[in-house]
């Protein structure tokens, strides 16, 4: 199946994918649209989670990483970690998702500022059904 029928789907540019959480069958689909990283920062108790996730990304041949952000309490740390995991694999194509793509949307908000260097009418919008809370209002005001 198409990688855009995965939960909330949000392709940033050629090279980045966003979304909620995928199924195993789905992780077929991102490995055979090339993409080589999977970074999730969903929790490991978030609903859909996938407790082999890892094992399972790692076997398809792609490179798996989790940074588990709490919904409600997202820091400037994870932020940073992310941007630093994001320089790593910079030259390859990476899937990015959480739960629903709430978290995602907020750190490729600040991503597509910070090291892409769009002016924000050229950002890739947040999750159009999302609205965040103070938590990721304020996460999202971060320097």
């Amino acid at each position: 199946m198409p990688i855009n029928t995965i939960l909330n789907t949000i392709i940033i540019n050629d090279n980045i994918g966003t979304s909620g959480q995928p199924t195993p069958t789905q992780f077929l689909d991102i490995a055979d649209a090339d993409y080589r990283t999977v970074i999730n920062l969903a929790m490991p108790d978030s609903d859909n989670a996938l407790p082999e996730e890892g094992s399972f990304v790692t076997e398809l041949g792609m490179n798996y990483f989790h940074i588990p952000v709490p919904f409600d309490a997202p820091t400037a740390e994870h932020l940073l970690l992310f941007f630093k995991l994001m320089k790593t694999v910079k030259n390859e194509k990476v899937w990015v998702h959480c739960a629903l793509n709430m978290r995602v949307s907020a750190f490729m908000q600040h991503y597509q500022k910070s090291i892409l260097k769009l002016d924000e009418a050229d950002c890739i919008p947040i999750l159009k059904n999302w609205k965040p809370d103070k938590i990721w209002q304020d996460f999202l005001k971060i320097q």
